[in-house]
């Protein structure tokens, strides 16, 4: 197997580091601030809801305008700036507690998520497909769930040290030092983009099925969106506010970062071996299962055990997406991640606010955990047509790993 060259290397790391800032801690830190940020200020779950929302919708839009606009030639440029905007909205989090002013923030900070989460894939990912390594796309996306461990790792002593004002500005903190890293790490060289990706052929690792059913995996991804944000906004609420929970709720989090972290390379490693879209299908159904489990009982072992499924698939589910478009639209990749993005950050924008809404009327997060479950499981279901196509390469004994 031919080396990986240091240049590929560098881009890598500074791509898991670009989703650690946005990410890991841009996104996601507020699943675990939250409960503090309720305590500090005492503001309802449906406020909680909206404030989510406003982060997925500015998600949502900058998906789209990542979708729309041409960024090959100057990625690296737009990456830095949205990098150190990114960090920026993270600070400010901390030095306000006008709720007006923190919808603006998680709205500008989920619009520059979703553009670092566009431009760092289309750059890891071509990278790599110019060295025939896309399976190793599953390293990129571990920088998620390295930023949830972390942060979640860190936040309870920030608070403690400080208040949940304090929290955000530490984090800021950590972004900052961490995106010196990123400016060194991704660096333009010296040939543009549009010649390496047309004098490099795509190397496809695994069959994958044709453009016409890429409806198809749109919708489910859209359904992914829109299912797995409840339990990646509220799990550690749930645990936090549940009598029967008996532990530190930050924890859940904790636990849900450190499977994150290499779930993406496992779930790589099982897309090679069974291919893209049964992978998919398989990842959807135990992640639906593992949303489920806090609505069945709200004891220890149950949000723990939904804590690992959950942390186990959500990113799985991203990697296998991400690097299964790459491969069916393998020019312009900017464009067909973003694309793909804007669904998903339509299902996730809409999912925080419904089940804040729920469980304010009904005083517990049961009926939207059992909603978000079945969206996730019907979008298992749209993808099974896509199974033919892997069959088909099976029966004409096509080695996979080729």
């Amino acid at each position: 197997m031919p080396k990986i060259r240091s240049q590929t290397i560098r881009t890598l790391i500074g791509g898991i580091l670009s989703l650690f800032i946005a990410m890991g801690i841009g996104r996601f830190a507020y699943t675990v601030v939250l409960p503090f940020m309720q305590e500090a200020y005492q503001f309802s779950d449906a406020t909680a809801g909206y404030l989510a929302t406003s982060n997925y919708l500015g998600y949502f839009v900058g998906a789209i305008v990542a979708a729309k606009l041409n960024m090959e030639k100057k990625r690296i440029l737009y990456l830095r700036i949205v990098l150190l905007l990114s960090i920026g909205t993270t600070a400010l989090m901390g030095l306000t507690g006008v709720f007006s002013i923190w919808y603006f923030l998680r709205f500008i900070s989920g619009a520059l998520s979703a553009f670092v989460f566009v431009l760092a894939s289309s750059i890891v990912l071509d990278q790599l497909a110019r060295e025939g390594k896309s399976h190793l796309s599953g390293i990129l996306y571990a920088g998620v769930g390295l930023g949830i461990m972390i942060s979640s790792i860190i936040v309870a002593p920030l608070h403690q040290l400080t208040s949940s004002d304090g929290t955000w500005i530490g984090l800021a903190l950590l972004a900052f030092i961490l995106m010196i890293f990123v400016w060194f790490f991704i660096r333009p060289s010296r040939s543009s983009f549009r010649a390496e990706v047309q004098s490099t052929p795509v190397i496809h690792n695994l069959p994958t099925p044709p453009k016409k059913w890429i409806p198809w995996l749109a919708i489910a991804y859209s359904l992914e969106g829109l299912g797995y944000i409840v339990t990646g906004t509220f799990i550690v609420l749930i645990a936090q506010t549940s009598s029967s929970f008996h532990g530190d709720a930050t924890m859940v989090w904790m636990i849900v970062g450190i499977v994150a972290a290499p779930s993406c390379i496992i779930w790589s490693k099982i897309a090679q071996k069974l291919g893209y879209v049964k992978s998919l299908i398989v990842s959807m159904v135990v992640q639906a299962i593992g949303i489920l489990l806090p609505a069945i009982a709200e004891s220890s072992v149950f949000i723990y055990a939904s804590a690992i499924l959950f942390g186990f698939t959500f990113m799985g589910i991203t990697t296998v997406t991400t690097t299964l478009i790459r491969q069916m639209v393998p020019m312009n990749s900017s464009r067909i991640i973003g694309f793909f993005t804007t669904g998903y950050a339509f299902g996730q924008m809409l999912g925080p606010s419904l089940a804040g809404i729920l469980a304010n009327l009904t005083s517990s997060y049961r009926l939207a955990l059992i909603g978000a479950a079945v969206v996730v499981f019907i979008g298992g279901l749209c993808l099974i047509s896509g199974l033919k196509y892997e069959s088909k390469y099976k029966t004409n004994n096509i080695s996979w790993g080729n």
